[in-house]
Formats: C-alpha cells, sequence, structure tokens
C-alpha cells in the first residue's frame, strides 16, 4: 500500500511561493501557506490548490501541522520558527541566510538534534547542472592543488532608484543586503567544493542612501554590493564580488585555478534552458574546452514563470534529496550546520565591512 503524500506548509510567500511547484513536482501535498499579505496569500493558495492561509506562522504550525515546514521569512525570525516548528515534529527546510548569526545558526541545530528530525538549508544553486558536474570534477582531483577562485554573482533588481525598497533594505530584518541575498550561496558554494574560509577582509556600499524602509523613518542600511577578498584553510585565495544593483545583468560566474587545472563556470539566466549552466575545462598543455553537461529534468521543469521554473529546476532537486533523508531520519549536507557556517563567515564580512575593511579570522 502506498504511503500518503507528506504535507508541506510554507511560511513566506516572496521567494517562498517557487517551492510551492518544487515540492508539489515531489509528489508533496502543500497544505498551507503563510504570508502578513492575506490577500496575496489567498491569491497564491488559489492559483496552487492550497487548502489552509495563514497570517500567523505559529496559528499555521498549531492548526495545519504539517510534516514539513519551509521557512521563506526575513531572516529575523528564522530561529524562532525553526525551533518551533522542530519542537512540533515536523522537518524543516530553511532559506538562506539560515539565521541572523552563527550562533543562531548553532541554536537551530540543537533543537534539531533534540528533535531528531532532518533539518537543511536551501543552497538550491548547487544543483545547475554544470555546478554538480564542476563539483565532481574539483573532487575527482581534476584542479590539483588549488590556487585561486575568482568569483561573481550579479543581478539587477536594485539598479534603479525607483525599484520598491523591501524588508531586504533592513539589516533588522535581513541581517544581509547582497551578501544575504546572493553572496551567501556563493559562501556555500565554495565550501561545498573547496573547504573552509580561514579569513578575509570586505567592503561593501549602497547604491542609492538616504531613501527609508517602507513603514518607518528608518534609513536603509544593508548593503547593495560587496567585494571580499579571502583565504581558504588550504591556501587558496577567493576574490569575490556580488552586486544586486548591477544593470542589465542576471549573471553567475566562478573560476578556480589550479596546479592540474582549471575550470570556467557559467550562468546566465536571460539564455534558454539557463538551469544546466555552462562549464568549461582546461587541463595541462591545452586551452579551455567545453564541457558536455545534462540537467536530467523532465521538459515540464521549464514551464511557468521564472519563479516557478527557479523552483522546479533548482529547489526541486533538492526536495528530493530532503525527501530521502526524512525517511532515514538523516540531515545530510546542505545541513543546518552548512548554513551555520556561511553564516559565520557573513558574520565575519559584517565585522570587516563595520571596521573599514579590516582582515577577519573565521
Amino acid at each position: 500500500m502506498a504511503s500518503a503524500p507528506r504535507t508541506v506548509g510554507i511560511i513566506g510567500l516572496g521567494f517562498g511561493r517557487a517551492h510551492i511547484p518544487a515540492f508539489q513536482s515531489q509528489g508533496c501535498q502543500v497544505v498551507a501557506v503563510c504570508q502578513r499579505d492575506q490577500k496575496v496569500a489567498h491569491e497564491i493558495a488559489a492559483r496552487y490548490g492550497v487548502s489552509g492561509v495563514f497570517e500567523r506562522w505559529q496559528d499555521m504550525l498549531e492548526q495545519a501541522r504539517p510534516d514539513i515546514v519551509v521557512i521563506a521569512s526575513p531572516p529575523a525570525i528564522h530561529r524562532d520558527i525553526a525551533v518551533a516548528a522542530l519542537e512540533g515534529g515536523a522537518h524543516v527546510l530553511c532559506e538562506k541566510p539560515l539565521a541572523m548569526t552563527a550562533e543562531e545558526g548553532r541554536e537551530m541545530i540543537t533543537a534539531a538534534r533534540r528533535a531528531k528530525r532532518t533539518a537543511m538549508t536551501s543552497f538550491n544553486w548547487r544543483y545547475i547542472a554544470a555546478m554538480q558536474r564542476l563539483h565532481t570534477m574539483a573532487e575527482a582531483g581534476f584542479l590539483g592543488r588549488l590556487f585561486h577562485i575568482n568569483v561573481r554573482w550579479m543581478g539587477a533588481r536594485w539598479a534603479d532608484e525607483e525599484a520598491p525598497i523591501t524588508w531586504r533594505m533592513d539589516r533588522a530584518q535581513a541581517g544581509h543586503g547582497a551578501m544575504g541575498d546572493m553572496g551567501v550561496h556563493v559562501i556555500d558554494l565554495i565550501r561545498w567544493t573547496f573547504g573552509e574560509f580561514k579569513q578575509l577582509t570586505a567592503q561593501a556600499g549602497i547604491a542609492y542612501p538616504g531613501r527609508t524602509v517602507p513603514g518607518t523613518s528608518k534609513i536603509v542600511d544593508s548593503e547593495d554590493f560587496c567585494t571580499v577578498t579571502a583565504e581558504l584553510v588550504s591556501g587558496a585565495h577567493v576574490n569575490l564580488f556580488t552586486s544586486r544593483a548591477a544593470r542589465g545583468t542576471a549573471e553567475q560566474t566562478l573560476e578556480v585555478y589550479g596546479a592540474a587545472g582549471a575550470l570556467q563556470y557559467r550562468l546566465d539566466r536571460e539564455k534558454p534552458r539557463w538551469w544546466r549552466g555552462e562549464l568549461r575545462a582546461a587541463a595541462k598543455g591545452s586551452g579551455f574546452a567545453p564541457v558536455k553537461v545534462s540537467a536530467g529534468l523532465p521538459r515540464s521543469a521549464g514551464e511557468g514563470d521564472a519563479l516557478e521554473v527557479t523552483g522546479k529546476t533548482t529547489i526541486g532537486p533538492l526536495v528530493k534529496r530532503f525527501l530521502a533523508a526524512a525517511r532515514k531520519g538523516e540531515s545530510p549536507s546542505p545541513s543546518f550546520e552548512d548554513g551555520m557556517r556561511a553564516q559565520a563567515v557573513l558574520d565575519a564580512v559584517l565585522e570587516s565591512v563595520a571596521s573599514g575593511g579590516r582582515m577577519v579570522s573565521i
């Protein structure tokens, strides 16, 4: 007899909406959504056939009691939601950044262990086909001893001064700006494939200072672009630049160079079937040549609006891993531990920026 599908509740429907088709594509039943803006919440629920709509996450946990809770709210409340959901018996998939600080992340790890529930961080950009291939080649020794990494993660969402301001501009709610939106994914990709950060220095800027956070008189204070220069424990050097104010751009690039070879990764969100990404490799004595990659996704994964496609192509494979882990009672990578360790790097970025660019150990 087939088991009943896992039930899912999603808290936060900005990027959180992408999780609905991701879980539905993996055979789960999304039974509840939660957001303060009830008009939008009801519209989204009707669109995806979700029966439960809540304004308060506490009510959703108590009344809907889903098997799985997705946390896609502002990071300021991630810890409280995660601890409550885990104590209530749910498995938890939490959006990045995991929390406001590494210490909060450690509290979430403790709660997951105590509850004996699966707890993972939604580092979905690991699941681009070209990035998966890069990871496999690097682990197999293609690069040899690592020398240096150059990474750019660029977006244009707030390139215009007239673009609507959101909670993401308020450090008290978001914790970070471009580094929390995008840079934390870069940190995760580097940690996942190349090892831990040792030390870093950082500088950051705000594209249009002087604007105020909606509904308040508070001046926006989270960065729109950030430059990080770091050293890994291995001794390899990292140059990282991320911006959410890069006009005309929706691109990720990662170049890595070692004693035996080099790899160049690129993802252009404007290209057809962008979720495959592009990868080139150079071995000793040869120039760069394309590496064939295959996403292994059904054609339907590319159907829908941008958020739906992102959900099915990048979050869907993570959900598949999450569900397998829940069946086994495990919390594999990208775990809360991965989220916490990435958070420790973000903490160091904030410390360095606040000090005017001082080198900070991690």
